[in-house]
């Protein structure tokens, strides 16, 4: 993975779901989430002529970075998950398939790239809700629709 292209190609089109300046979330080793406003973190060896995908960098060296790919709401009697990302989806879940996926709240998805590593995850977090507790969660790979979409939009957006 070329994390600075990376970077580039999500905030090209991410303004759908986050603000472009506000797209990345620092994450804890043991999940929750930390700051997203990254052009005002200090320290790590930022400098103010740094661009935002520079200081992405240099922080990812040290800690792990949360990157949204889309957000997605889910309407429990129909069943359905609309997916809003740089294309959107609405689909049709089955009833086993919406009970694991589904969340009462609006949630981001995207991929964690562990720190100093080009090592993602795929996976979800609450923090659209704003709670202190947010967290990321990983989805686990399988053959299910819903996370096939989501592998997808990850496939494209990841250089």
């Amino acid at each position: 993975m070329n994390l600075n292209e990376t970077i580039k190609n999500i905030r090209s089109t991410c303004n759908n779901y986050v603000d472009p300046n506000l797209l990345a979330f620092l994450i804890d080793d043991d999940g929750h989430m930390g700051t997203n406003n990254i052009l005002e973190i200090e320290g790590y060896g930022i400098g103010d002529e740094d661009s935002y995908e520079e200081r992405l960098l240099k922080i990812h060296e040290k800690e792990n970075i949360y990157l949204p790919l889309g957000m997605m709401t889910f309407m429990p009697i129909i069943n359905e998950c609309d997916i809003f990302s740089h294309e959107d989806y609405s689909l049709q879940l089955s009833k086993e398939e919406f009970e694991k996926y589904a969340d009462e709240q609006e949630i981001l998805f995207g991929i964690l790239i562990k720190k100093g590593s080009d090592e993602y995850i795929i996976g979800k977090s609450d923090t659209c809700n704003c709670s202190i507790d947010s967290k990321f969660e990983k989805i686990e790979k399988n053959n299910d629709k819903f996370y096939q979409i989501i592998e997808k939009i990850a496939n494209e957006k990841v250089i």
